[in-house]
């Protein structure tokens, strides 16, 4: 399982992050991808939208949705 992370920054990262998470669970549903588990972690000026990724979904989301890091688990 791998966890994939769009960082935002600022005053306005919390909804920024919220937005996105949105749109990255639309993107999981459109494309049938089943398995993953999303949301959104952070505090202050730095939030991030996660998605954790079974192994089978990984080139998928990394091609299409180019995270800024990541983490295995």
């Amino acid at each position: 399982m791998r966890r994939f992370f769009w960082d935002f920054f600022g005053p306005h990262a919390e909804g920024t992050a919220r937005h996105f998470h949105k749109h990255l669970d639309e993107f999981l549903v459109r494309e049938g991808i089943v398995g993953c588990a999303t949301g959104v972690v952070g505090n202050g000026e730095h939030f991030a939208a996660y998605c954790d990724t079974p192994d089978e979904h990984r080139d998928v989301i990394q091609r299409a949705l180019r995270p800024k890091r990541f983490e295995d688990r």
